[in-house]
């Protein structure tokens, strides 16, 4: 049986309701104050955990010219590689104001290192878990480092093939980690609808008996709703105050009024699944006086021998059920019945 996670002490997994995380990512637009109206935000409207990324430019790349270092199509096309992590890091100095300010308000924070620095320092924040980028997924240098602090960890698998998946898994779990969750990702900015392969959720958490989850980049919150009812026990999705505030992530991320919506939509997705059984629902019992049955729909005296004209199989539900009308054909009534009396055993002669 799959080991569910600890996170914060929230339990995530088989029978607990969808762990939400909102990641705030660059939506913070270079303002500390932005994101912490954001963490804010995030815990008014339902998520369970706000998520940084803890990353310099110069962790994340060198500043260098050459076409290499440049991208071409896609959401940032035209960007130096150097200057969009410039423009989308949150400082280091800001970590340990956000930390405090995500306990002070009752939400859970963590992040998501890119070396081994932004590791050192969210340990020294005492963060509760941490989430590896689709895109460093195959540094399993830096996931065997992340796996020797023993805490839980959320590796996203966007891009990775079959091979690098289990690398990673492989890597993680020799490093020491005993918690994991694997999240299914399309790591395209936004990622197509049709492109979401939601069933991967399911085959990931057999293939590796793992929880698992879903990162998902989509436009809307359709997407995510839908995978609970396919697994996922974790959801992550970008999180801005305001779409119309551009910055690198915004385009892609959702606004206070989808978070919440994704929130109550996840829990109610994961209240109807229920498990599989065939009795009858309390919520049902109450209609069974509206099912078809057997009803005199003529006059009919004492010991008169009942044909097909005297009996309907109508609604409502108080007389024998719709499989004994054959057998009544030809049998005699005990006493006299009028028409709308419900067909009963004590109505007909042995």
């Amino acid at each position: 049986m799959k080991n569910n996670v600890l996170i914060d002490g929230v339990e995530i997994g088989l029978g607990c309701k969808p762990y939400i995380v909102a990641e705030l990512s660059a939506n913070h637009n270079g303002s500390i104050e932005r994101a912490k109206e954001t963490i804010l935000l995030a815990k008014k409207n339902g998520a369970d955990a706000i998520k940084l990324q803890t990353y310099t430019a110069d962790t994340m790349t060198i500043d260098d010219d050459s076409d290499e270092f440049m991208i071409h199509g896609g959401l940032w096309d035209g960007y130096k590689l150097y200057d969009l992590y410039k423009w989308a890091e949150t400082p280091y100095e800001w970590h340990e104001e956000l930390f405090a300010y995500a306990k002070e308000i009752g939400i859970t924070c963590f992040s998501t290192p890119f070396d081994e620095t932004a590791v050192d320092l969210l340990e020294s924040l005492n963060t509760p878990a941490y989430k590896i980028a689709s895109f460093e997924t195959i540094d399993l240098p830096l996931i065997r480092y992340v796996a020797k602090t023993g805490k839980p960890m959320i590796i996203s698998t966007g891009m990775a093939n079959l091979t690098e998946i289990e690398e990673a898994v492989d890597a993680a779990r020799m490093g020491g980690c005993k918690e994991l969750i694997l999240l299914h990702c399309v790591s395209s900015y936004p990622a197509p609808a049709e492109q979401s392969n939601l069933a991967t959720i399911q085959d990931l958490s057999n293939r590796f008996d793992v929880i698992s989850g879903l990162s998902d980049h989509s436009l809307g919150t359709e997407i995510s709703v839908a995978s609970i009812a396919l697994g996922a026990s974790f959801i992550e999705k970008h999180f801005t105050i305001n779409r119309s505030e551009k910055g690198p992530d915004s385009a892609f991320s959702i606004e206070p009024n989808e978070l919440k919506k994704l929130c109550s939509d996840s829990e109610a997705v994961w209240s109807a699944i229920g498990k599989a059984g065939y009795d009858r629902k309390d919520s049902e019992k109450a209609n069974l006086n509206f099912r078809r049955s057997i009803y005199f729909v003529n006059e009919v005296k004492s010991g008169s021998i009942i044909s097909e004209k005297d009996i309907r199989r109508i609604r409502p539900g108080f007389g024998l059920p719709p499989k004994y009308f054959n057998e009544l054909i030809g049998r005699r009534v005990s006493r006299n019945v009028s028409r709308g009396t419900a067909v009963t055993w004590e109505l007909i002669d042995d």
